[in-house]
């Protein structure tokens, strides 16, 4: 697996946003941000000591991963049990896809219940929603 293969994989899971934040990092929301989603992977497109994706495992996949040769606890992110991985051959495609829809469904499951509900919406209706969401966030920063 590389950036672009697991980039195209978390973009077909279910309700995955993503956004480009800190310097050169690719984030994976489950929901969008505007409707109280939250992040669950983050692709690192630096070559740093940060690792090539960080994702959520929740406290037993922590420990079981962190058996592994090339995981590590994730900088910054370690205290909510996610893990880094510093290459890709650190895990199998097939293992790491399983990892990443673990962590999507982790984190869906502590979204807050309006946010589930506006998941739940038809996908026009939802879109709607968002879009209308991002214009007041857009309109209240035009403001300051």
């Amino acid at each position: 697996m590389d950036n672009e293969s697991a980039r195209a994989f978390l973009l077909r899971l279910p309700h995955v946003e993503e956004t480009l934040q800190w310097g050169n990092n690719v984030v994976f929301w489950v929901g969008d941000k505007a409707i109280g989603g939250k992040m669950f992977a983050v692709l690192n497109l630096d070559a740093d000591s940060h690792g090539v994706i960080s994702f959520a495992a929740g406290p037993e996949g922590m420990a079981e991963l962190l058996e592994i040769d090339g995981v590590f606890p994730a900088p910054y992110l370690a205290r909510a049990h996610w893990v880094a991985m510093e290459r890709w051959s650190a895990l199998r495609a097939s293992d790491l896809e399983a990892r990443l829809r673990a962590a999507r469904d982790i984190i869906e499951a502590k979204l807050p219940k309006r946010t589930r509900d506006v998941l739940a919406m038809p996908p026009g209706d939802r879109h709607k929603l968002i879009a209308a969401r991002k214009k007041e966030v857009a309109k209240r920063g035009r403001q300051r």
